[in-house]
């Protein structure tokens, strides 16, 4: 396949310009980075998601920084052309200190070789956003639900559904734009208010179940597969029962175990002519 020019945060700028739409999905390794550059994926967001789809954790708020460094590098590796997105886990955030909290937004921009820093954040955290931009660090701004800062009590519900709080993100978006940001993603927010900010700003905005009028959609891997647990999510989509392949894969490999029919001997290298005997002479088993 003809490897294609690499894609640039100034591309993504060209289609919001342009009217074209572009695709993000979820990604945690080398290999799937590599089939979904190849397949045209735009994006690849190597999201804190991995905390529950990777590690089988509650959260996505658990997820060790290393550990989330370590797969965006990999993903860079398998996608070296494609857009990859860093995301900032929760115990990166330092409360009070913008500073340091960008100090760690660089190590993923700088040690993965990501091109953008997604991080969580309100109008209220157009400081941080302004000092990571700064410093060389171009900021995803991710506004509207925040899985971060749910409660172990709380559950996920749709953003900006009342005047008020469609208000407050459509100024929260503005702020974080003259800030510095971008990029925008609207993560379950309305459609009519995703499609307000998408309409008022320069910057791409990547809709996460926040309707068709943001410049790209986000969707997580294992849910466009069939691997997550259940049904998909509202506003994902199952494009393959990937499950049900990898189920019967695995199932077959199972039985030709169990019945001796894998390996067999054309499976195996074998000793030169003549040198298993040697090997019993020296072993004094002639």
């Amino acid at each position: 396949m003809e490897t294609r020019p690499r894609l640039t945060l100034e591309d993504l700028r060209a289609f919001k310009r342009t009217g074209k739409k572009f695709s993000v999905l979820t990604c945690y390794d080398a290999a799937i980075a590599r089939l979904m550059q190849e397949a045209g994926v735009e994006v690849l967001l190597v999201g804190d998601t991995a905390a529950e789809v990777v590690l089988g954790l509650p959260s996505t708020q658990e997820i060790s920084p290393e550990f989330l460094l370590t797969l965006t590098a990999a993903v860079r590796r398998g996608a070296p052309n494609a857009i990859v997105m860093a995301d900032l886990p929760l115990a990166c955030r330092v409360e009070g200190d913008p500073n340091a909290t960008a100090q760690w937004a660089r190590r993923f921009h700088v040690e993965t070789g990501s091109d953008a820093v997604k991080i969580e954040v309100t109008g209220r955290d157009a400081r941080l956003v302004e000092i990571a931009t700064h410093a060389g660090i171009p900021v995803v701004a991710h506004l509207g639900l925040l899985p971060q800062r749910i409660g172990p009590q709380e559950s996920y519900r749709a953003q900006g559904r009342d005047a008020e709080s469609a208000a407050q993100l459509i100024s929260d978006a503005r702020r974080l734009e003259e800030a510095g940001a971008c990029m925008l993603l609207l993560e379950a927010v309305a459609g009519e208010v995703a499609g307000e900010i998408a309409s008022r700003t320069r910057l791409p905005v990547i809709g996460c179940v926040s309707g068709p009028g943001c410049d790209g959609t986000v969707v997580v891997l294992h849910d466009l597969l069939g691997l997550g647990m259940g049904h998909p999510p509202r506003g994902s989509k199952q494009y393959e029962n990937v499950a049900a392949v990898l189920t019967r894969v695995f199932t077959s490999y199972v039985e030709d175990i169990h019945a001796g029919r894998f390996p067999t001997e054309a499976d195996v290298p074998h000793m030169k002519a003549g040198e298993l005997e040697k090997l019993h002479a020296v072993r004094g088993e002639a």
